[in-house]
């Protein structure tokens, strides 16, 4: 058994799928419509979003609407992922961990994800 995919709930799967392929620079699925939108990543594995009507993104770091999933993607430089992905569209939620270590921000959609540094 293997990771084939993760997939995220969203309102909108192409404009989600743009963000993360213009943050991470992956290849998009070439299956991807209105419905679902996916991206491949360099091991095959496929970031998958799919069409939710009236999904309620979470909350960070408020569990009303619980996280449910995060992830996490690997940068040299947090402050320049950070700026970079702030431009593309994420945004940062005042309550931040361990700021040195690791940024936590929201996608379009208001998923929380992690940059972390190495």
């Amino acid at each position: 058994m293997r990771l084939r995919a993760i997939n995220l709930d969203c309102p909108d799967p192409p404009a989600l799928a743009a963000f993360y392929q213009k943050a991470a620079g992956l290849e998009p699925h070439p299956e991807s419509n209105a419905e679902f939108a996916g991206l491949i990543c360099a091991d095959g594995l496929v970031i998958g979003f799919q069409r939710v009507d009236g999904h309620r993104a979470p909350r960070w770091p408020d569990q009303t609407v619980p996280q449910q999933l995060h992830l996490d993607f690997a940068v040299d430089d947090l402050d320049e992922a950070e700026a970079r992905l702030l431009g593309l569209g994420a945004s940062r939620p005042d309550h931040q961990p361990n700021e040195r270590r690791w940024r936590v921000l929201t996608d379009p959609a208001g998923h929380p994800f992690c940059i972390v540094k190495g």
